[in-house]
């Protein structure tokens, strides 16, 4: 099972990298600048011909998206990728309805024949549409530039020094007990141009890095075996987040490792092949209620399943369907002040905080990004929404939540960076499982099932540990904990102090018809729920 999750992975993965019209180019092009001038030619030349074509509104979104995949197995590599798609995006509003084109010829022709394209696609979009799209205002910034703060282009370092890395970090897991172990690395530089009518032209540079991995460990004698995924999270860094930097680690009950903004592979896929080998020999959980204290390595996806979706005002208003689904939190909830959770439950979208896979300086809509509350003291306040979208809300300013995972993809609503806001009380991790009798500890990203309205979910994990009268007493196997998600964020008894908040982050995350993909943090510490169902997944499934 975890070997096809691997292949699965890897396969989504590399389309997730090869966009439309990409090519594949030498290691060394991938640091070739590209024209800022030239750009901004081309962005005056679809503006022009737009307003000529009679649009009301144009956008222009010249992109450049390279992306490197290298994938490992045990002693060898098994695929190295690097690839580039450039091309031109053109949105406009005519008679009040939207149209779009795109183009991979960079040249005046190309951009203009986009903009017919764009121009006659909405015409006829407005002789159906019922009412006119109608955006938030947007004050133009002239030429700005946003980078992510990176401290080491991860692209430029040689593709044999990644090689390295990856081989050592499947040497070392080997050494420690693995059988078998994969290891990837993900890296993806996004250089986005957008200009537009408002005024505004922003050159962004922005960049994501991810090493995943899985060790594997086989009892030979009857033929079962465990894994152990690595622990860290995909960031929005550069090398530097691979330097390992002991400062960045965390000690944590059992004798976990946690990592924050750097991340020791080696170190984790040592640990990765013990717990591998120690779950062989682990008893399975007891079904029951217990007390149930999440690390954010494992809590970031149920974040990302039952809070963020839920959450996009697309699927809010059913816009977004069938692509996993619509949502149970409508619109007449937060008018009637819905408790999403407990008091000390409070979530917001930020997409400006430093290192979240999220993070960049205006959206594809040249909205500047900020922070603001989703769910305040247990109360449903906001949503996630774009500039078409938030008047509905009765706001007249963009989240600033639109992105177009290419340069041929057409921008729409997607998910912030949403967390769980760290608690206001003193609590380390430590203190926190002292004050359990009888619960479960659980750490990292397992498998998991959410109904098309993100209420009704189950979430299993990485490591699963027994706790009994505030202390650990060993780990169990095959637990997952299952949820309604009013009810389990308002069975959230206790949340430590900033000092535990981590990110975790999903770098594929798929949304949209045609699908697109997008990479977004979830940044929580470590979390109490009290009397949560857990069950024997070996069990459940006879």
């Amino acid at each position: 099972m975890q070997r096809r999750q691997f292949l699965t992975l890897s396969g989504l993965g590399l389309a997730g990298l090869m966009l439309p019209h990409s090519r594949l180019i030498a290691a060394e092009d991938l640091l070739v600048p590209a024209d800022l001038t030239r750009k901004k030619a081309l962005a005056d030349t679809a503006l022009t011909a737009a307003r000529n074509a009679g649009a009301s509104y144009c956008d222009v979104r010249i992109g450049r998206y390279l992306n490197q995949a290298v994938i490992t197995r045990e002693d060898r590599v098994q695929n190295v990728t690097n690839s580039e798609s450039a091309g031109i995006g053109v949105r406009v509003i005519v008679n009040g309805a939207w149209g779009f084109a795109a183009t991979h010829q960079s040249t005046v022709q190309g951009v203009t024949d986009a903009v017919g394209n764009a121009v006659a696609i909405a015409r006829a979009n407005a002789r159906i549409q019922t009412r006119p799209v109608q955006l938030a205002p947007v004050t133009g910034v002239g030429e700005v530039r946003w980078t992510t703060p990176i401290r080491k282009n991860a692209m430029a370092v040689p593709l044999k020094d990644k090689v390295d890395l990856l081989l050592s970090v499947n040497a070392a897991a080997l050494n420690a007990g693995a059988d078998f172990i994969n290891s990837t690395l993900f890296l993806v530089n996004e250089q986005k141009y957008f200009a537009s009518s408002d005024g505004s032209y922003i050159d962004q540079d922005v960049h994501r890095i991810w090493l995943p991995f899985t060790a594997t460990a086989i009892d030979k004698s009857s033929g079962k075996f465990r894994t152990r995924a690595g622990l860290s999270s995909p960031m929005g860094l550069g090398w530097e987040f691979l330097d390992a930097d002991p400062a960045g680690k965390i000690a944590l009950p059992g004798g976990v490792i946690a990592y924050g903004d750097s991340y020791d592979a080696v170190e984790d896929a040592i640990a990765a092949a013990k717990h591998a080998r120690e779950k062989l020999t682990a008893p399975a959980v007891k079904p029951g209620k217990y007390d149930l204290v999440l690390d954010p390595s494992n809590l970031f996806l149920t974040i990302h399943e039952n809070v963020g979706h839920p959450l996009e005002l697309d699927r809010v208003l059913g816009y977004e369907a069938n692509y996993a689904g619509t949502s149970f939190a409508t619109l007449d909830k937060r008018d009637a002040g819905y408790r999403w959770g407990s008091d000390i439950v409070n979530f917001f979208a930020d997409k400006t905080r430093p290192g979240s896979l999220g993070a960049v300086g205006y959206d594809d809509e040249g909205v500047k990004t900020r922070r603001w509350d989703l769910v305040k003291d247990g109360t449903l306040v906001n949503y996630m929404a774009t500039r078409d979208e938030v008047h509905l809300l009765g706001e007249n300013a963009s989240h600033g939540c639109s992105y177009a995972d290419s340069w041929s993809s057409v921008q729409f609503q997607r998910m912030a960076n949403v967390s769980l806001a760290p608690g206001k009380t003193p609590l380390t991790p430590a203190q926190m499982v002292k004050d359990v009798e009888n619960g479960i500890y659980i750490h990292g990203r397992g498998s998991y099932s959410i109904d098309q309205q993100r209420y009704n979910a189950q979430f299993g994990g990485q490591l699963h540990y027994q706790i009994k009268n505030g202390q650990i007493t060993g780990m169990v196997e095959d637990a997952a904990y299952q949820i309604r998600t009013p009810e389990f964020w308002n069975a959230c008894a206790a949340i430590c102090d900033e000092r535990d908040f981590r990110l975790g982050g999903s770098f594929f995350d798929g949304k949209g018809q045609p699908s697109q993909v997008s990479a977004v943090s979830h940044g929580s510490a470590t979390t109490r729920f009290n009397g949560i169902n857990i069950i024997n997944t070996a069990r459940s499934l006879g």
